[in-house]
Parts: structure tokens; sequence; C-alpha cells
């Protein structure tokens, strides 16, 4: 039985727990977040700690673990422990010239618990040479191996996940089309661990991944894998004061929810429900976001949000997509509203026009790719989740690209591209502008992305549904 639903007089330790905790919640939530994100993706995978999993088609609507995943390239990812002993990271060279017919962009994000990147390997940081690179954990200290290159900086948390990028070619982008290239380039990654990089090294023991607490059983499960996690992926010392002050409603590193008082945990629970709005409205409002022609340009320190100390921006962007790339490699612009301010809906068709001159400035890739209010791809009668400059789209008069936002499929009569038909959901939904390796405009948040115009409600056609 909810603890929400107990009727008492007006408590001081209650409200104190749920004020004091709403603050706690919000700084904490990637600890709450990840152990349930890192278990399904591995449980998902069937794969183990330490090794890539591939994922060898994009990703569509049949993921549903939110974090509103990119349309465009594919990915290979791992649960890494890097709390003992480095791990050394294997990548093959690929063409980094984007004049040349065989480019193909790609990256190796290194991402630690708290979901700020704190390392890359690709096309921009490291050239496309490929090599050995050493990610080291926060305590390590030793020698590397001839060959083996340190990463710029360690993890700050023995806990990181990776997400390696590869770029799909408009071509590989066709229904049916042979990956066998970029699957090649997959099998290719190699994790190993230092003890192991000599053939006659150790075996090292395994690590998992412990089971964790379920929100839909337990009200508190939040808070107990906040304190589960921040064991093996303490906060910040420089955090000390806040941890001090949080440990007065027992939250913080290996304490026991459970022995706290009825009246604190009646108060967590309701901060734990209500702070989780806070985010979610925070995402939808765009805090700390630029608006431009309704598209909400993120801050510049996206990506690293902890650097900023800005922890509503750090739960943000573990609740909206924790893999979000600094803004340098990648800029994410979304939105949720038309030019209007109104709410974008299935119910209504929409049109976004980009004239020739006015193009997303960028030296890798970008796409516009549509999502529900969940964070995941939508499904649609066509398997098209995004537009971009890989679509094939047909130009508009303007010598750009006009993009048709709609439930139904256009009709003939409707003079609108069926390449450049983007399918709505029914009913609410929001998207992102992908900007990977955006240039100086959109990097100085000065570039004006075309508004979404509503052209009205959406009339039954016939056609897809």
């Amino acid at each position: 039985m909810s603890l929400i639903n107990r009727k008492s007089d007006w408590d001081w330790e209650e409200e104190y727990a749920y004020t004091l905790g709403v603050q706690a919640f919000i700084y904490a939530f990637p600890w709450a977040y990840m152990p349930v994100a890192y278990k399904l993706r591995l449980d998902l995978n069937k794969g183990t700690v330490n090794k890539f999993t591939h994922l060898r088609k994009l990703k569509d609507e049949s993921h549903q673990l939110g974090g509103a995943p990119n349309n465009d390239t594919l990915y290979s990812q791992a649960s890494i422990y890097v709390g003992k002993e480095p791990l050394i990271l294997s990548i093959p060279a690929l063409p980094s010239d984007p004049e040349k017919d065989d480019y193909r962009y790609h990256n190796v994000q290194c991402t630690d618990y708290r979901g700020d990147q704190f390392a890359y390997v690709g096309t921009r940081a490291t050239g496309g040479t490929g090599g050995n690179f050493a990610i080291v954990g926060p305590n390590w200290s030793g020698d590397l191996p001839e060959g083996v290159q340190e990463l710029e900086g360690p993890s700050p948390t023995p806990w990181a996940f990776l997400s390696a990028r590869n770029l799909l070619t408009k071509e590989e982008r066709l229904p049916d089309a042979d990956l066998t290239e970029v699957h090649e380039i997959q099998d290719q990654y190699k994790l190993t661990p230092l003890s192991m990089w000599n053939p006659s090294g150790e075996i090292p023991e395994p690590v998992e991944l412990w089971e964790p607490y379920d929100r839909a059983t337990d009200p508190l499960a939040d808070w107990k894998n906040i304190n589960r996690t921040m064991v093996d992926n303490p906060p910040d010392s420089y955090d000390a004061s806040l941890l001090e002050l949080f440990k007065t409603i027992g939250v913080g590193p290996g304490l026991d929810i459970e022995v706290q008082s009825e009246s604190t945990k009646r108060g967590l629970e309701r901060a734990a429900v209500e702070g989780l709005k806070i985010i979610d409205e925070a995402v939808v409002q765009g805090y700390a976001h630029k608006e431009v022609s309704g598209w909400k340009y993120p801050p510049s320190y996206l990506g690293r949000p902890s650097s900023a100390r800005d922890w509503l921006v750090r739960a943000m962007q573990a609740q909206a997509g924790f893999l979000a790339n600094d803004t340098i490699e990648a800029i994410y612009m979304s939105v949720f509203v038309d030019k209007d301010g109104n709410p974008l809906s299935g119910e209504n068709c929409y049109k976004l026009e980009f004239e020739a001159e006015n193009l997303p400035d960028v030296n890798a890739f970008w796409s516009v790719s549509m999502y529900d209010l969940k964070y995941n791809l939508v499904a649609n009668p066509i398997g098209r989740n995004s537009l971009g400059d890989r679509s094939g789209m047909e130009p508009n008069d303007y010598g750009g690209y006009t993009i048709y936002i709609q439930y139904e499929e256009p009709s003939e009569d409707e003079n609108k591209p069926f390449s450049n038909w983007l399918p709505a959901p029914e009913g609410d939904f929001f998207m992102f502008m992908r900007l990977y390796l955006p240039g100086y405009p959109a990097l100085s948040q000065y570039w004006e992305p075309p508004s979404l115009e509503n052209l009205g409600p959406a009339e039954p056609s016939g056609g897809a549904s």
C-alpha cells in the first residue's frame, strides 16, 4: 500500500523530507536512472560487462528504452568497469575526409556513471586514425604497454558506458541495403582488460551488474538505487556539503532508506514523484536552453553538466538522452511547439521548410527525428523515423528541402513528395534536429532554423495508417 495515502495531521518531518528530497532527487537522479538503464541495455542485448554488443540495424520503434536514440548511425555499446584496472579499446582506422566518397563519420563516446562525457575517439577527436586506447579508472596509476595510448582523461567513476556510432551512407539507408561493410567495422571494436593484453596475462574475475530496485513495485526504489549505486560510483568530493545535508533524510552512499521514520519515507516517496515531474517538464519547457524559432538550443555544457554544477540539466540529460554528446561533437535542438506556440500533435499537418542558404552547417551530417513523449522513436507504416541530408529528399523551389510532418500519408493532390514525408504519431510528439560536427553558426547559437508551420488539421486520405 502506498504510504502517500496514509491520512495524518500536518507532519513537519514529512514536509522536510519532501522539500529537501525534491532537491536530492534532482541532484542524484543519474544514480537512480543509470542502474536501470545499464541493466536493461545489457539484458536486452544479451551482453556482458566489458564487451561490446552491436546493433546490426538502425534503432527504430522496437527500441523502447527511451533516451531519444538517433536513427542515423549503427550503435555498438558496452557497459564497462574500470575500478580495478584499465580497459584497452581497440578500433580500426576509418576515412575521415568528408570531401571523399569513402568518408564515414564515427565516434566512440565515453560516458561516466553520472552521464558526463570524459573522452572521445573518432573522426573529430582522433582524426579517424584508429589504434589502442586505454580507458583508465579514477584511482589507477601505472605504466601502459607500448602502442597503447591513454585517453584524454580518466573516467571519474568506476562504472562507465561506451557508445560507438558509425554513420550510414545514403545507399545504406535504403530498405534491404547491404550493411556488411559497417558490420565488419563494428566487429573490429575490441575491449581488453590490461591484465589480458599480453597472451600470458591472467583472466580477471567477471564483473556483473546487480538487479536494480523496481519503482513499479517499490515506491522507494529510486532512493534505494541511489544509495546503492553511490557506493560504487561516489559523488564528487566537492559535493560533500550537499551529501551531508541529504544524509539527514537518509540519502547518500550506503544509507538505508528503510530505517528512516515513516514520516521521512512518506516525504521521500512524494519527492521522487514530484521530482520526476519537474525533470520531465524542464525538458519540455527547455530549462537553460535558448529558443530560436520554436527550436531549443541546448546549453553549451550539455554532455558535461556536472562541470557546470547544473544538477537539473544533468537530470534532464539522463532522462531525455543520457548519451548526449558534447556540443562540439553534436548539437541536439528540440521542438515541442509550432511557430504559434501550440504543442505538436498528429491531429495536424506541419511543414518545415529549409531554404538553400539556410541549411544546417555541419561537417558530418544533419537529421530531423520523430519521438513520442516517452523519448522513443515512433512506429509508422513505412519505417521512416528521420529525414536529413542522406535521405534522398526532393529539393524545394528554393534549392533546399521541405519536410512534411503528418500522420496520414500525403495524397497525390497535396503536392507533397512522398520522399519528404516524416510520419507523425496520432497523438502528441516532439522532434530532435541533430547537427553532427556543427559549424560555427550553430555552435555560437546564432543560426536560426525554420519554424514549424501548422498547415491545419489532418484530413483522412485513405492512405497509410
